[in-house]
Order: structure tokens, then C-alpha cells, then sequence
């Protein structure tokens, strides 16, 4: 496994050249660019744009991995619902030319006065014509374990059976409601066999993160965990010290 950020928050308000320049001193490996923020990397780029920031990436130490999309599907009004389709194809055709492996999407609440199972089965076949789009162009979709009622392992669960393709996948997202009497081995087991990237956020917390580190080890994950952690007034430092506590929490000890 291999360490990454995520861009919301820490560096919401950083450059690329920034991004790269702290990211390779602290020798993190890759990066998450979450839309709306300052390096401004969007849909709206023209095709020199995106060519300038694929070649940036390349020549860097830091892999573009993914964009963090806030494209969701849980609307009751149809055309909602289309117009984030089409916002999720934008994204796929933006990191195709960047040449990322994918993108972040996510499911965001359930309705109070639709039924569960309504709102769950139509995010899931919204995912199923997005895994279409996405394979199209050699890009997964990566679903984050968010919103309320919906970031419950049981309707994540749902979502991905309806869904059922193979570029769709799970972005576990360390949510402390997970943690079942210290644990979080019964709905990482739910969920496992779709995980296709990981967020994480403070490590010095009471979320299980070493348990993680080895569940994720023990199913074959060989992929990142990305940072999702707030702004810091002292960012190389923090990135330091932060890549530290990872290095021993992702210590094998068997």
C-alpha cells in the first residue's frame, strides 16, 4: 500500500506546483484533487490545459491518481439525477486525459419520504450506467462510503449488488460508525471485495486504523490510502509527522 492525499481540506487553497513541491519533500506518493479548490482542475480545462497538468504530474514524483468528484444520485427528480450522470461522464473524460486510474463519486443521503430501497436500487443503476461510461475510457468509479443513512455498510452493500460492474467500486472512507465494539472487521468483510481505494483521516484518533491497515493487507489491497485531513498552519510539518504514524500504524507485525 502506498500514501496519498486528498485535497479537501489540507490543501484546498495550494497550486499544483505547491501540491507537488510539499507532497515529494514529504515523499507521499500521489494525489486526490478535489474539484472546487484552488488548482482549479475541472472539467471546464481545454485539451493544452490538461496536457500542461498530465506532463507536471509525470515529470513530478507524485502520481495523479484521482479527481474527488461531489457527483451523487440519490435526487428524487430524474433529471437531478441525469444531470449528474452527465457531470460524472465530464469527470471520466477529464481523467482520462489526465491520465488517472479514477474517480471519486458518492452517494449522499437517504430520503425521508422516499423508501430506502427506492433510493438505494436508483444509485445503484445511476453507478451502473456510470461504470459504462467509465470503462469506456479505462476509468474506474470509485463510490465513497458517505451521507447520511447511506454511508451504513449494509446500504453500501445494496448499492454495489445493484450495481454490479466491474469498473464501479468502494472508496472506504474510515467513518467512526462503523466501529462495532472496537472493530471494524465485520463491515470491512461486507464491503471488501468491492474496495477499490481507501480515504483516512486523523490517525491519532479511536478509529482502528492499525486493524485496517492489516485487513487491507491480509485481502491483497496493493493500492493507496489518501488523506483526507483538515488544514494545517504548518503543512510540511504535518505531512512529515503524518507519514511517520502511518509508516508505524501500516507496520506488518505478524
Amino acid at each position: 500500500m502506498r500514501l496519498g492525499l486528498v485535497t479537501y481540506n489540507i490543501a484546498r487553497n495550494w497550486d499544483i506546483e505547491t501540491i507537488i513541491k510539499l507532497l515529494e519533500a514529504a515523499k507521499w506518493e500521489a494525489v486526490e484533487l478535489r474539484t472546487t479548490h484552488a488548482h482549479g482542475v475541472e472539467p471546464s480545462l481545454s485539451p493544452q490545459e490538461r496536457e500542461k497538468v498530465r506532463d507536471r504530474f509525470l515529470r513530478s514524483k507524485v502520481r495523479l491518481l484521482s479527481l474527488g468528484t461531489a457527483c451523487e444520485y440519490h435526487s428524487p427528480d430524474p433529471s437531478v439525477v441525469r444531470r449528474n450522470i452527465e457531470e460524472t461522464a465530464s469527470f471520466v473524460d477529464l481523467a482520462h486525459d489526465l491520465g488517472c486510474w479514477g474517480i471519486k463519486v458518492r452517494p449522499n443521503r437517504l430520503l425521508e419520504d422516499v423508501p430506502w430501497r427506492v433510493t438505494l436500487q436508483q444509485i445503484g443503476e445511476a453507478l451502473q450506467e456510470c461504470g459504462d461510461i467509465g470503462a469506456r475510457k479505462g476509468v474506474e468509479i470509485w463510490v465513497e462510503v458517505h451521507g447520511r443513512g447511506t454511508q451504513n455498510p449494509i446500504h453500501m452493500r445494496t448499492i454495489m449488488d445493484v450495481c454490479s460492474h466491474p469498473s464501479v467500486g468502494i472508496c472506504w472512507n474510515s467513518n467512526p460508525g462503523e466501529v462495532i465494539n472496537g472493530s471494524i472487521k465485520e463491515p470491512f468483510e461486507l464491503l471488501r471485495p468491492f474496495i477499490k481505494n481507501v480515504h483516512i483521516n486523523r490517525l491519532a484518533s479511536d478509529y482502528p486504523y492499525r486493524e485496517l491497515f492489516g485487513l487491507l493487507r491480509s485481502s491483497g489491497y496493493e493500492r493507496y490510502c489518501l488523506a483526507e485531513v483538515a488544514e494545517s498552519k504548518e503543512p510540511e510539518r504535518f505531512l512529515q509527522y503524518y507519514r511517520a504514524l502511518w509508516n508505524e500504524l501500516n507496520r506488518n507485525r505478524a
